[in-house]
């Protein structure tokens, strides 16, 4: 059986409209999730990095992502009687998110083994046959075949077959199928 690990920050949860919200409540910051670049929030307002990062730490931040995509359940439910599924979340960029990720993942995605989740920093450690990732450097270290999942912040990048939403994976991992009659 062909295994697909998937990234759980921008392509399953959606990290960046927490992170938005938190930085207008927290900082009164308003950056759209479009917009939200950790590097441009350093170049612009460089104070505020050091307790953004603080924040993201926090035991719970990571517990109530809202889904980036709804249909990301019901197709990884499909994908999972068909493929090995892994999730691979590059957890190791911020120590404080085990728990709370973790917990997300059991909540969301129930059906899935959590012994194949994959708590990480570099995805190069991922045995997989395919990663469905929006992260351009994770995909590049990658030994199997590097899915991008579409982001603002990765839009120029041609390297990699792209998906923008969970039916477009659907539709690449499980092609319809036509019998003749």
């Amino acid at each position: 059986m062909k295994s697909i690990a998937v990234d759980m920050d921008q392509v399953l949860a959606d990290f960046l409209g927490k992170a938005s919200r938190a930085c207008k409540e927290r900082f009164n910051l308003s950056i759209s999730k479009e917009e939200f670049d950790v590097a441009k929030l350093e170049a612009h307002h460089p104070e505020l990095v050091k307790k953004f990062f603080l924040m993201i730490n926090e035991p719970d931040f990571f517990r109530d992502l809202e889904l980036l995509d709804p249909d990301a359940i019901s197709v990884l439910k499909e994908l999972s009687e068909h493929y090995e599924i892994y999730i691979a979340t590059a957890a190791m960029d911020v120590p404080g998110c085990f728990n709370a990720k973790y917990e997300w993942l059991l909540e969301h995605f129930s059906f899935l083994n959590p012994e194949h989740f994959i708590f990480c920093g570099d995805k190069k450690v991922v045995k997989a046959d395919y990663l469905i990732d929006d992260n351009v450097k994770q995909l590049h270290s990658f030994t199997g075949e590097g899915i991008l999942y579409s982001q603002p912040y990765n839009e120029c990048c041609e390297d990699f077959k792209r998906v923008r939403n969970w039916k477009e994976i659907r539709d690449l991992f499980l092609p319809v199928i036509h019998i003749n009659d």
